[in-house]
């Protein structure tokens, strides 16, 4: 089964993240407020993919991004963004994201990024 970590400094934003992976038999390994709290989870329990916004307190989607692929060079990495900002999107993407999703999103553009990453396409 493969193990999510769902990153984002909004609760509803995460429930509706839980919500479309768990329907999809993903299991929800751990969820973060902030990029600190989601480096030291993603350490901890190694997820198979994070989903992850950008935009959050204390440490950036970015800047947490960029530590995760000092911890696992292979980290899957999706991040979340509500701004269609190119340059922030090709900055995660130059830092190591895989795949972004634009907020809101749809449970199918969410689901075709996640079976992207993981090579289920």
């Amino acid at each position: 089964m493969t193990r999510v970590l769902i990153v984002d400094d909004a609760k509803f934003m995460r429930d509706k993240i839980r919500g479309i992976l768990e329907a999809e038999d993903f299991h929800v390994a751990g969820e973060a407020e902030n990029g600190e709290e989601a480096v030291l989870l993603y350490e901890e329990l190694r997820p198979d993919l994070v989903i992850m916004d950008i935009t959050m307190p204390v440490k950036n989607g970015i800047e947490a991004l960029k530590e995760m692929i000092q911890i696992e060079p292979k980290a899957k990495v999706i991040m979340c963004t509500a701004m269609r900002q190119q340059r922030i999107v090709v900055e995660a993407i130059e830092a190591g994201a895989k795949d972004f999703i634009v907020k809101p999103f749809e449970e199918a553009k969410v689901m075709e990024a996640i079976r992207l990453v993981l090579g289920k396409a």
